[in-house]
């Protein structure tokens, strides 16, 4: 499941370390979500589009597999 989480915080002019605190996890954790390395709990993806102020389906691009 690819995201937009790096397109939203730039906007946002927020930094990794910037959207870790407000979330209350590490700038490596970020990191690892915007590099789809890891896919955020559910709890965590509601406090990205509540930090990012987005709907939480604009935070990522579901691919269904065929």
């Amino acid at each position: 499941m690819e995201n937009n989480i790096k397109v939203l915080r730039q906007k946002r002019k927020l930094s990794q370390k910037d959207l870790a605190t407000a979330c209350a996890v590490s700038r490596q954790t970020i990191n690892a979500i915007e590099n789809n390395k890891y896919d955020p709990t559910l709890h965590l993806a509601f406090e990205l589009a509540s930090v990012l102020e987005t709907p939480l389906e604009e935070l990522f691009n579901y691919k269904r597999s065929e």
